[in-house]
């Protein structure tokens, strides 16, 4: 696979994975816009590892903690995040294996990615508008997990964006930006687990020394841009609002639009 193409996944992916503007999306790109060919699920599952890596180690001192309150007597507010964290995840696990098994042709047209990219910064922002700020972190209770676990099933739609919808959600349900981009940051550690987890072993199984090797290059530059964007993006959320990526997200999508309708793409 040629270097370039592996360089612009990672770069992609690691950029864009936490961001509330859709990962999924910016990668289906690539072959819309580029000469490259679409870079096969093992390489995508790589580049998400590598951002898996990436919020590990950014929120390593409050995995630490969570894994501290497992023992006994352990913290019963990280206690109830943990089981939050699990009720969040569960609907998406569900949800996203029905929709895998069916596999619908519109979840990959550029006219649902220009579509969902509207639609999706229209809500965050009117979100971010609306709701609150006067819940934390500590104040996430299972009901409230749920809700944002049912709407995090709408990032299965390309261009919807996982850190969008739940950030989102959070930000409706008064939390403040950098609680809910944190708890948008700790609900992806499970779903890029078990998918990486899955096709990790579906590599290792086919013994393809090359795919490793290029998964590997993936990995790493992933976590690298993953972490810069993480960073800069709590840095951002601790004084400002979610504006910026409002707009960036129109204005994706109306050039998308735009693209389809005088038939660029």
């Amino acid at each position: 696979m040629p270097l370039t193409l592996l360089i612009l996944v990672a770069v992609i992916q690691g950029l864009t994975e936490f961001l509330p503007v859709s990962s999924s999306g910016h990668l289906a790109l690539i072959p819309m816009i580029t000469d490259h060919p679409y870079q096969g699920r093992a390489i995508d599952v790589a580049a998400h590892v590598g951002t898996l890596g990436a919020v590990m180690w950014y929120l390593r001192t409050d995995l630490l903690a969570m894994l501290r309150a497992m023992l006994p007597g352990g913290d019963v507010g990280q206690r109830r995040l943990i089981a939050s964290l699990i009720i969040a995840t569960i609907p998406v696990i569900i949800i996203g294996f029905v929709v895998n098994a069916a596999d619908p042709a519109w979840l990959t047209s550029p006219m649902t990615l220009a579509i969902s990219n509207l639609v999706f910064a229209g809500l965050l922002w009117q979100a971010d508008r609306v709701g609150a700020l006067t819940r934390r972190l500590a104040d996430m209770r299972i009901g409230t997990a749920l809700m944002i676990g049912l709407v995090q099933c709408a990032a299965l739609i390309p261009g919807a964006s996982r850190s969008g919808v739940t950030m989102m959600a959070a930000r409706y349900l008064g939390f403040d930006r950098l609680a809910a981009a944190r708890f948008s940051l700790l609900l992806s550690i499970p779903a890029i687990a078990g998918a990486g987890l899955l096709k990790g072993l579906e590599i290792a199984a086919a013994g393809d020394t090359q795919l490793g090797l290029d998964a590997g290059i993936v990995m790493v530059l992933s976590f690298v841009f993953a972490l810069l964007a993480i960073g800069w993006m709590m840095r951002l959320l601790a004084r400002t609002n979610f504006t910026i990526f409002v707009w960036y997200r129109l204005v994706l999508g109306g050039v998308l639009l735009a693209a389809i309708i005088t038939g660029l793409i």
